[in-house]
């Protein structure tokens, strides 16, 4: 959803008036690297409204509301992507593609 070190062009002072080289690979803030088809790290979560929006609302505390996250996830184009990627990698914790944790619990149950 985050990428920690998008934009982060890691420029040293002995590095001015050359082309800046990026220190460290972008990484998804949650699970491993994914390479997509089109050559981006998880390419899906750079078009996610989610990634635009306080990241605490996904988190919530237990019992807390999950309204705010779903009411963004129910506009999102890559809810889809977002809840596959959830699933596939047995992500926990969160409001993810829409669903909260209960949510894909439930949801994989049924597929099983």
């Amino acid at each position: 959803m985050w990428n920690l070190f998008d934009g982060d062009q890691g420029v040293f002072p002995s590095d001015v008036g050359s082309e800046p080289e990026r220190v460290a690979p972008v990484l998804p803030l949650f699970g491993q690297a994914v390479v997509e088809d089109d050559d981006t790290l998880l390419g899906w979560q750079e078009r996610a409204l989610c990634a635009q929006t306080d990241p605490e609302a996904f988190f919530p505390e237990k019992g807390g509301s999950t309204r705010e996250a779903k009411k963004v996830c129910a506009s999102c184009e890559v809810k889809a992507e977002c809840l596959d990627y959830a699933l596939a990698h047995d992500e926990r914790f969160g409001i993810w593609g829409g669903l909260s944790e209960r949510e894909r619990r439930k949801l994989k149950r049924r597929a099983v």
